[in-house]
């Protein structure tokens, strides 16, 4: 397939790395994607878009040149590695690329890959020399930090200028790390002696590691990878929630929503050209087999009695997809030991990997054992995600895997211990997920009702509803979000407010995500849904969703009852900071019944004795103080290379500490609700709430 001259204007395509185009392995995986028997993949993309896509918006000219820049971004959004020249070459091809596309053609990926890898061995080479250079510390010069204010390079001279102020401020951020912290908590280095002078070698090492990693990533790419970045690069023209997603990434969509895998259940990571184990997953092939432990290097992997692949310097993924593999099956690795350095052959028998660690948990607490003199127990359910094993449920599962069916089994388990005062719902970093799960969870604690509307490519508004009456209407109830709770968190935490059931307390609101996405395989309609080659998937924005009282949460997401200082609140997170968002608006409300638990005058006295407490503790103060510094800061357009004057703003590491301490950040093994002063006023704010129905109660009497 060659790639044909522009129909609307002029090309000179002077950048030499564009003769690479047709000679590289890359080339014949693109090329593949473009053959009958593959289905066309970019040809499906672009009909399904312009099919089922709500904006019912043609795939033309002004989206082609879109996505030029959208692909360049990509690749380059630190405006490090092309230069202007490079740009211009690629803007030849603005108003073709719908054509080539609707062709099957997608080679103008690969070109303009094979130049991002010419520029990035260029900028390879001359890292390794700044790394190695003398740097002055006390001259005040500064780093432009926002990409947006930078044009594009004109020279090699101005980017290798740019380059040489990131290494001084790669090594300076070293110089400054506090000692001790640099390697805190690793399994596989020892803590440096607080007492110990900057070493400029460990760092110069530190740092050829670094872009040695990124530069072998990036060389090890597929040509896979790069139509998929490609097509997606499309999709986000229409907005920043469609995706084509390849047969690879297909598949870890398909782990993350039933939670289950097939393979040895470790967690592996690339360090020095080495996959080296993570984690093990408890309950998992390598768990119960008990041999393979963390920080093993694994050198090699055979599938059954087949002979051993070299997997040093292999890209991960190539990795992990010769380890998994069908339950039951055998896979051998090859592995050096971390304890004793000794080559071992493990044979492992492969099985269902269920990931425990990403699915709803409860806990029950005695307020007084978090709270002095407190009284009352509390039931959290944190919930980090709206998953959904489709395949199951289809197949009459029992066990399938279901955000709603854990919830309940937790409200089960609440109510066996002799029941709680009231229920704390953990939504924080809740990216969003199913919408059937989103609608269930819901009507486990409003009964039956409208939970969300959603609109179509027709316009016309259509309410979903919770038919069964069987949902906890009285327990008192808190949700807690935060800047980073999307999507189906927001049809939750929307359903909670609307309906008056219970507070929402956290970030001033969520991330403001309002629209609903369908996963669709890629393929020829003509052949039966089974017999389809994997060809992957176009997640595609099929819908708007509303609220009950009519409001979108797109971009504007759902306000907090009551606000709680944070940092992640002050971040450009959220929808409203994302390129080619939907706007805002609004429909006619959903009749619903109403609660009535969150009259104003309870949530303002609420609100108020709330804001008292964060006023008078001195963690918040501290946040505050982080809040402040982070706001000034983040005004800026350069930072300082001069080391006197960094090392007075360098704060950034520890409010970050501190943001993940104090927000509830609880990932991996850590409990379900942290005893911090973040989690300690949710339970006052909690218990207060208590107190204050009650007194109401009282009062109607």
């Amino acid at each position: 397939m060659k790639l044909q001259t522009p129909s609307k204007a002029a090309c000179t395509l002077g950048t030499a790395a564009f003769l690479l185009v047709g000679t590289t392995l890359l080339a014949q995986q693109l090329g593949n994607l473009g053959d009958a028997k593959q289905g066309k993949v970019p040809q499906a993309v672009v009909e399904m878009i312009e099919a089922q896509h709500i904006l019912q918006k043609d795939v033309d000219d002004a989206v082609s040149a879109q996505l030029v820049d959208e692909f360049i971004k990509l690749l380059d959004p630190q405006k490090l590695y092309f230069l202007q020249a490079d740009i211009a070459d690629f803007k030849v091809y603005q108003h073709d690329l719908d054509d080539y596309l609707k062709s099957g053609n997608v080679e103008f990926a690969l070109k303009v890959y094979e130049v991002f890898q010419a520029r990035l061995k260029q900028r390879m080479d001359k890292v390794n020399q700044l790394i190695d250079e003398e740097h002055d510390f006390t001259v005040d010069e500064s780093m432009t930090i926002d990409a947006k204010d930078l044009p594009y390079a004109s020279s090699t001279a101005e980017l290798d200028e740019r380059w040489r102020k990131r290494i001084k401020y790669d090594l300076l951020s070293m110089k400054l790390e506090k000692k001790g912290d640099k390697k805190k908590g690793s399994k596989t280095q020892p803590e440096v002696d607080p007492n110990a002078p900057f070493d400029i070698a460990e760092a110069r090492s530190r740092l050829h590691k670094r872009y040695k990693t990124l530069y072998d990533n990036y060389r090890g790419t597929e040509g896979e990878e790069v139509a998929e970045w490609y097509l997606t690069s499309l999709c986000t023209v229409f907005d920043p929630h469609t995706s084509y997603m390849s047969p690879r990434t297909l598949k870890e969509f398909d782990i993350s929503m039933r939670l289950k895998l097939e393979g040895i259940g470790a967690a592996l990571k690339v360090e020095d050209g080495y996959t080296i184990v993570n984690s093990i997953v408890p309950g998992g092939a390598a768990a119960n087999d008990g041999r393979l432990k963390i920080n093993d290097k694994i050198i090699g992997v055979a599938n059954g009695t087949a002979d051993f692949v070299d997997t040093v310097e292999m890209k991960l993924t190539k990795v992990v997809d010769m380890i998994r593999g069908k339950a039951g099956t055998t896979v051998r690795l090859k592995v050096q030991t971390a304890d004793t350095g000794e080559v071992k052959v493990y044979d492992i028998k492969r099985a269902q990997v269920e990931l425990k660690q990403q699915e709803v948990k409860g806990e029950i607490i005695d307020a007084a054992t978090r709270i002095p003199g407190a009284r009352g127990k509390i039931g959290v359910i944190r919930i980090p995600s709206f998953y959904r094993d489709f395949q199951g449920a289809d197949n009459n599962d029992a066990n399938f895997a279901s955000t709603a069916r854990d919830v309940s089994r937790e409200l089960a388990r609440f109510k066996a211990a002799g029941g709680v005062d009231a229920i704390l719902i953990d939504l924080r970093f809740n990216g969003g997920g199913a919408l059937t799960e989103a609608i269930d969870v819901s009507g486990l604690f409003v009964n039956a009702g409208p939970v969300v509307q959603v609109k179509t490519q027709s316009g016309k508004p259509k309410v979903l509803s919770y038919d069964e009456n069987n949902g906890d209407v009285k327990t008192p109830l808190v949700v807690v979000t935060n800047r980073l709770s999307a999507s189906a968190s927001e049809i939750f935490a929307g359903v909670i407010k609307d309906y008056g059931r219970g507070l929402v307390v956290g970030d001033s609101r969520t991330h403001g995500k309002g629209t609903v996405q369908s996963v669709m395989p890629v393929g020829p309609k003509v052949l039966p849904i089974f017999n389809k080659p994997q060809l992957g998937a176009v997640k595609l924005t099929i819908q708007q969703f509303y609220r009950v009282n009519g409001q979108s949460t797109q971009k504007l997401g759902v306000p907090s009852d009551i606000t709680l200082p944070s940092l992640l609140d002050h971040m450009d997170l959220g929808e409203e900071f994302l390129d080619n968002a939907m706007p805002f608006d609004k429909i006619e409300a959903a009749r619903h019944s109403m609660y009535n638990l969150t009259a104003k005058d309870l949530v303002t006295s609420l609100a108020d004795a709330s804001k008292k407490r964060v006023e008078a503790d001195a963690d918040f103060q501290r946040i505050n103080s982080d809040i402040e510094k982070y706001l000034s800061r983040k005004q800026r357009k350069s930072i300082s290379l001069n080391e006197q004057e960094l090392r007075k703003e360098r704060v950034e590491e520890e409010q970050k500490t501190r943001e993940k301490a104090e927000s509830g950040d609880e990932s991996g093994d850590e409990p379900v609700f942290a005893d911090n002063a973040y989690n300690k006023e949710l339970l006052s704010i909690t218990l207060d709430y208590l107190q204050g129905l009650s007194e109401k109660k009282t009062a109607r009497r």
